[in-house]
C-alpha cells in the first residue's frame, strides 16, 4: 500500500470520528460527491498540516459539492 494511501485511511478513519459517523458512510459520501481522489491528491498538503485543517478544508469541499 502506498503511503498516500496509507495516510488517506488514516485521515478518513480520523474525520470519521470527527463526524461521529462511521468511516464506511463518510466514504460513501465522498464518493458520491465526486472528492475522494481529489483528498488523496491532497496527501502532500494534508500530511504535513494539523488534521484540523485538513477537515476544514474536506467540509469546505463537501459544502460546495452539496453536501
Amino acid at each position: 500500500m502506498s503511503k498516500e494511501y496509507a495516510f488517506f485511511i488514516y485521515l478518513l478513519e480520523r474525520y470519521a470520528e470527527y463526524r461521529q459517523v462511521s468511516a464506511q458512510k463518510i466514504l460513501a459520501m465522498w464518493e458520491s460527491l465526486g472528492i475522494t481522489q481529489f483528498i488523496v491528491d491532497m496527501y502532500e498538503l494534508y500530511h504535513i498540516e494539523r488534521l484540523e485543517n485538513a477537515f476544514a478544508d474536506i467540509d469546505r469541499m463537501m459544502a460546495e459539492a452539496g453536501a
